[in-house]
């Protein structure tokens, strides 16, 4: 089989030396690219005659899957596969698999360092310090005590829930017949609205589809509380941007922490979020540790071989 790593895994060379070796010792040619490129004639030209490409984040449309006659298997190296067209896999034959788990951990905790930095006023506070400056007008929130709500309660949802437990939260989710942790953590499994209204801090944690595409927009934000704060490290759309810039201006809601964008960084300085009051921001980050990109790479490593051997996990399609 012929692989190519289209997009960097984001693991030292000795690890990249290690999954050649493993591949070829296979009987299987692999190449790798060392910088991103998210042109569509150029994926096209990194993908051509591989049966197998690798990707990240980068986007896979149509153009670039109808192009490529000798590809069967897509490893995304990621959780998400929302920039994948699927559909075109799917008519094509293509099977598509996912890194499924390995940024569980680290998602969690970069949501909970939002929740703590934009209620504590880490990031405002840290240039006033060096200014000078004091405390005064500062005065955070304790997350102790605080009722969270957790829109999604797949993988990263159920950590994060764990952890909140930690803390000495209320925890609420959005009810559905599947209800992991309601005995273990005490969660209680309320309708889109009471999770709106009753919480103190709402966090998305849920794929983005064409049911959950500005899930929060302007009614949902006028439900939150003034004193709510909103967290998002799930998918820029599932929020609509300018309906949550607005009500942040408007000191509708107290505060948020934001991850994700309708675009990936480097945003443009026109991104509504970014001049939005109280908000925390970090660049598409939370998937990105050390610790995770080499588990990711052994998720995909195990894919591909599994795929091949016939004993494909992690299915998206």
């Amino acid at each position: 089989m012929k692989i190519h790593v289209i997009e960097p895994l984001a693991v030292n060379d000795s690890a990249i030396k290690d999954i050649e070796t493993l591949f070829r010792e296979k009987g299987h040619e692999v190449r790798f690219f060392k910088d991103r490129n998210t042109d569509s004639e150029e994926t096209i030209r990194r993908s051509e005659g591989a049966d197998i490409v690798v990707i990240a984040n980068q986007p896979f449309p149509a153009v670039c899957i109808e192009s490529l006659p000798s590809l069967k298997m897509l490893a995304v190296a990621f959780t998400g596969v929302d920039h994948v067209d699927l559909k075109a896999c799917e008519k094509k034959g293509i099977t598509v698999c996912n890194a499924s788990g390995y940024s569980t951990i680290n998602v969690a905790e970069l949501t909970i360092g939002l929740m703590i930095d934009v209620m504590r006023n880490m990031t405002f506070l840290d240039p006033v310090t060096r200014a000078g400056g004091t405390k005064a007008g500062y005065i955070g929130n304790d997350l102790a005590g605080k009722k969270v709500g957790i829109i999604g309660m797949g993988a990263i949802g159920q950590r994060v829930a764990h952890i909140l437990h930690a803390f000495g939260c209320t925890l609420l989710a959005v009810k559905r017949s599947w209800r992991p942790l309601e005995k273990e953590l005490g969660i209680r499994y309320v309708e889109m609205e009471e999770l709106l209204t009753d919480s103190d801090i709402v966090t998305l944690h849920c794929p983005l589809n064409e049911s959950t595409r500005h899930l929060i927009g302007e009614a949902e934000l006028k439900r939150m509380k003034s004193s709510a704060y909103l967290i998002n490290t799930a998918r820029g759309p599932v929020v609509d941007s300018a309906a949550l810039a607005s009500a942040l201006d408007k000191e509708e809601i107290a505060g948020a922490g934001i991850d994700v964008f309708d675009g990936e960084p480097p945003l443009s300085p026109s991104e509504v979020l970014l001049s939005a009051k109280n908000t925390v921001v970090t660049p598409h980050i939370a998937f990105a540790t050390e610790e995770a990109f080499a588990r990711r790479a052994d998720i995909v490593v195990d894919n591909i071989l599994g795929w091949i051997d016939g004993n494909p996990k992690n299915i998206i399609l």
